[in-house]
């Protein structure tokens, strides 16, 4: 089977079926064969009802499958459909990712014609559902944004420059082959919002040899509901995807620049917080909602080193 889209989901009753709706209605993808997987990742909604209303007028050339993953956490979602899969490529879609309606076509054709990517992901555009705050720009990336250009072009793994899990296509053996382990990150589950179980997964492929492409054919818009654009949600967000970049980086890192990297990670940042605080002390007084997310990216990279070492001082404490 030329490719599998695994859409992992939590309480997704009212936001998968745009995504299956879209999915139903691919074209182009004549000569391809591929199937559609739901990973429910322990929903307290009726997100398994939907699917089989789902299944019932499913298209009988596309499979539509559904499994219950009670270990709650993206990155066990993500595994369940990596052991699932029938497809050499899996593409992961989020439940509030909607994906053009040639989005397959351009998943697989890209494989074709760049066999050394291990994984690659596409456009993603924003769509808000209120008005975002001004220069929201400044922090977009942190919505799974991608807007790189029109011509494909490789993401560079060294320094933690990778496309998001939304929208991610990645090659099911090659993931197999170099992660065999399970992720250091959990993913975003209750109250915490830490990230990185995707990147560590593309560091390993990429320190294997494979590279991380952008494929600027694949287009999805990302829906972002209003309850993310609030100062509270926004900060939470950043601090769970900057903590985790200081032990990404140790994953690509020699030994040699790792010093050099902690330094400049706490030191660096440290002083950069102090610059921007006197700079943009203004902003921050009057509660400027974007002006404290910036300020909060130095603090959480400072405090994603401290992480590491409480990470790894763990199995020590253990011994004691």
């Amino acid at each position: 089977m030329d490719i599998t889209i695994a859409i992992p989901t939590y309480n997704g009753a009212n936001r998968l079926p745009l995504v299956l709706d879209r999915l139903r209605n691919q074209i182009k993808t004549e000569g391809i064969t591929w199937e559609v997987i739901i990973i429910d990742n322990n929903s307290r909604d009726e997100t398994g009802k939907i699917v089989q209303q789902y299944q019932k007028d499913w298209e009988n050339l596309v499979s539509l499958e559904y499994f219950f993953e009670a270990q709650q956490g993206l990155a066990f979602a993500r595994e369940r459909a990596i052991k699932e899969a029938k497809g050499d490529l899996i593409g992961f879609l989020d439940d509030d990712n909607i994906p053009a309606l040639d989005w397959v076509y351009h998943a697989v054709q890209f494989a074709r014609e760049h066999p050394r990517s291990g994984a690659y992901g596409g456009q993603i555009h924003a769509d808000f559902e209120v008005d975002p705050p001004l220069n929201i720009d400044k922090i977009i990336g942190f919505f799974a944004i991608r807007e790189r250009g029109e011509i494909p072009n490789q993401y560079r793994p060294e320094v933690i420059s990778l496309p998001p899990g939304a929208g991610l296509v990645v090659r099911r053996k090659v993931w197999q082959d170099c992660f065999s382990q399970s992720s250091s990150f959990v993913g975003r589950v209750g109250n915490s919002m830490l990230s990185g179980e995707d990147a560590e997964v593309l560091l390993y492929m990429y320190k294997q040899g494979w590279e991380i492409w952008y494929n600027p054919n694949m287009h999805l818009d990302h829906k972002i509901p209003a309850k993310r654009l609030e100062k509270e949600y926004l900060l939470a967000l950043i601090h769970g995807s900057c903590l985790p970049l200081f032990p990404l980086k140790m994953i690509v890192a020699k030994n040699w620049e790792k010093p050099a990297i902690a330094f400049k990670t706490v030191f660096g940042n440290l002083y950069n917080a102090l610059k921007y605080k006197i700079k943009y002390r203004e902003q921050l007084q009057q509660d400027n909602i974007i002006s404290q997310c910036e300020l909060q990216i130095y603090i959480s990279r400072i405090a994603g080193f401290f992480y590491y070492l409480n990470q790894k001082l763990k199995p020590v404490k253990k011994l004691f």
